[in-house]
């Protein structure tokens, strides 16, 4: 596999190799080996499963207590992928980081502990999985808000249109307003 670094540290593109041919594919998308030996030595604890529709975004969550770290990829449609530094005393607090994942770049994100999590659908619909390291816990979530100015992601919104949120989504906090990692 190749592990590309980004802008924040921690936060990692994996591009697994893939081996394809006329009748489709083969990707290895963990091997706890294979990952221990590239410097990832996780232990993950629950698979999620999620199906959306074009212009729904998802976040930007994360959990105070019991922090989860997520190795997250797309296996239909495609997303826009965003992390952002929530732990106030790091250098990059409040800063984020977005990529393509789709079915086609076969690409995950690996989002450490720490930061906050969300997407943002930009085909027809995506399903979206991610390997969490702890186990969901609602009464420790967290969210910011998707446009917070003072996180200024730039969403690559479908024709300017507003993207769908949930209720919780839609009433977010700002970054200054929330409860962060110390």
């Amino acid at each position: 596999m190749n592990i590309i670094e980004t802008a924040l540290p921690g936060v990692l593109i994996i591009e697994p190799r893939v081996f394809g041919d006329h009748r489709g594919f083969f990707l290895e998308s963990w091997n706890r080996a294979g990952f221990a030996h590239a410097g990832l030595d996780l232990d993950f604890v629950q698979d999620n499963h999620s199906r959306s529709a074009q212009g729904i975004l998802r976040g930007l969550h994360y959990q105070l207590h019991q922090p989860q770290g997520k190795l997250v990829r797309v296996t239909q449609g495609e997303v826009f992928d965003v992390a952002v530094d929530v732990r106030r005393h790091s250098p990059h607090f409040g800063r984020w980081v977005g990529v393509t994942l789709s079915a086609e770049n076969h690409r995950m994100l690996w989002v450490p502990p720490g930061f906050a999590h969300g997407f943002y659908v930009r085909s027809q619909s995506a399903d979206f999985l991610y390997k969490c390291t702890a186990y969901y816990a609602p009464e420790h979530e967290r969210c910011i808000r998707w446009d917070d100015p003072q996180i200024g992601i730039d969403w690559p919104l479908i024709e300017g249109r507003a993207p769908t949120l949930s209720a919780k989504d839609a009433v977010g906090l700002s970054l200054a307003d929330a409860e962060v990692f110390e």
